[in-house]
């Protein structure tokens, strides 16, 4: 027996990564693992990406459609994108080839929110899964599945795809085993029933995959770490939007809207969400809890200190750091935290019972607080939605952090309106920006504007979006929600035409 493989039936099956990529076949829909650079396949993706590039070189044609959980990393996306292997893409991504072929209009991209892949799947939206690549740590001698990094869908991939091909990934560490939910009480409509997940420390399900070895057609033995990405130091900028929202707390409690513990938080993934989580620690905070998508080194140093008590998520997202500190420290962490499939860590109405505050970062905002967090000048693709919306729509708080000006100050955050819309201002409730924050809830849209201008433009734009403001106020058709319909856009167009929302002096 393997290390990590205990069941004679899945050994029968050992393979190099080559023989089973001979498996995949041109236009299949492959559902693979992974989630924000954790628990993807390591080496199949890279051995079908020579097959494909081999059919290619050969005049041949071969394309496949790629699910996941969410963004992997180069040996997946990367490898597949430059070989020019796939035809579609969902539901997010994160990699810099992929994301151009996206751009560049060579292949198609689905952005759809994360809570809704797996019930999509199951409804049959995307038609028949013909073979699912799931990365695992271990398989017991009972022949069921220890969850790797990350759970995103695998648990529908697996359900749902005819064939299997799993790899066995030794260099995740064994003690993971133990640290996951895995719920298999979902059922399509109108047969579903009540989740009881009142806590995001309630178990609810098992601590292992289920998987039919007879849709096992290959295992792959691999050695292989993560993407580990690093996060840059906290800056000025994110300590101060880190402090404009600790501020906020302080005056909720207060105020009696929140306790000491507050709700749970859901944290969106990057260098500003993970000042935020620096910024708990400052305060003083003890003995919150986390019910969110991804594990982030900030969240592991608040389990450390005390701050966070418990952290329900799908996936890890951590650096090179914060993985030896996992490792060392992974008995702690283990009766802290717990891995689920993201179609309970983004689950509408759990959401909304537990009442999470949803940080989430955006690419802009317009004055009335309607968001974008996925595309540049609307219709320049950057990662995707994720999960924001699942958790802004439903959380007790909804809250998008931004810098107030992009390039050197060639970009404003904040702009007449949105060039693409993701959040609809029926979903934002606070804005924040280094300048400040502000509070939407209880305004109509031109009091929204007016809080928005005031707290979280930047210097140089201010003026011009007061200036906006004022004329659509009483030039506008309507004076509800007033817009300059000929002008609403205007900056994007100037910056695409001259590098610079702002006009020329």
């Amino acid at each position: 027996m393997s290390e990590r493989i205990n069941h004679r039936a899945f050994t029968e099956r050992l393979m190099s990564a080559e023989q089973a990529a001979a498996f995949v076949k041109p236009g299949m829909t492959v559902a693979m693992s992974g989630f924000t650079g954790a628990g993807y396949p390591k080496a199949v993706p890279g051995a079908l990406a020579k097959l494909i590039a081999a059919e290619h070189d050969a005049g041949g044609e071969f394309k496949i459609n790629v699910l996941t959980g969410a963004s992997t990393a180069p040996e997946l996306d990367g490898v597949l994108a430059r070989a020019e292997g796939m035809n579609l893409r969902l539901p997010y991504m994160s990699d810099p080839d992929l994301r151009r072929r996206i751009n560049d209009g060579d292949m198609e991209y689905m952005d759809i929110h994360l809570s809704h892949v797996a019930q999509h799947a199951w409804f049959g939206f995307y038609g028949k899964i013909d073979l699912a690549i799931v990365e695992v740590a271990g398989i017991t001698a009972d022949g069921e599945l220890i969850p790797s990094t990350s759970v995103g869908n695998n648990k529908t991939w697996l359900e749902m795809a005819d064939h299997v091909i799993l790899e066995v990934n030794k260099q995740q560490s064994a003690a993971l085993e133990g640290m996951h939910d895995l719920y298999y009480g979902t059922a399509l409509p109108p047969h579903r029933k009540p989740i009881e997940l009142t806590t995001p420390r309630d178990r609810i399900g098992q601590k292992y995959l289920d998987i039919d070895v007879r849709k096992v057609v290959a295992v792959v033995e691999t050695d292989a770490p993560d993407r580990l990405s690093p996060f840059a130091p906290v800056d000025e900028t994110s300590e101060r939007i880190a402090d404009h929202l600790l501020s906020f707390l302080d005056y909720e409690i207060r105020q009696g809207r929140l306790s000491e513990k507050l709700l749970p938080l859901q944290s969106g993934v990057g260098n500003i969400a993970n000042a935020v989580l620096a910024g708990l620690a400052r305060g003083g905070y003890k003995g919150l809890t986390a019910y969110t998508e991804v594990i982030q080194d900030g969240m592991l140093e608040l389990i450390k200190d005390g701050t966070i008590d418990f952290a329900s998520a799908t996936s890890f997202s951590l650096s090179t750091e914060g993985v030896e500190e996992f490792n060392k420290n992974i008995d702690r962490y283990r009766d802290r935290i717990l891995l689920r499939p993201q179609e309970i860590s983004n689950h509408p109405e759990i959401i909304r019972r537990l009442g999470c505050i949803a940080l989430n970062g955006m690419i802009e905002a317009d004055i009335y607080g309607n968001v974008n967090s996925t595309n540049v000048l609307g219709s320049k693709v950057m990662n995707g939605i994720g999960g924001s919306g699942d958790f802004a729509r439903n959380g007790y708080l909804s809250v998008f952090m931004s810098p107030s000006t992009a390039k050197g100050g060639k970009i404003s955050g904040i702009v007449p309106f949105a060039s693409h819309v993701d959040h609809t201002e029926h979903d934002t409730m606070i804005l924040i920006t280094e300048q400040g924050l502000a509070d939407l809830r209880g305004h109509s849209p031109k009091q929204r504007a007016q809080l928005v201008i005031d707290n979280c433009a930047h210097s140089d734009y201010k003026a011009l979006l007061q200036d906006y403001f004022d004329r659509a106020c009483s030039q506008s058709y309507g004076k509800h929600t007033p817009h300059l319909l000929g002008e609403a856009l205007s900056w994007h167009q100037r910056f695409e035409q001259t590098g610079d929302m702002r006009p020329a002096s």
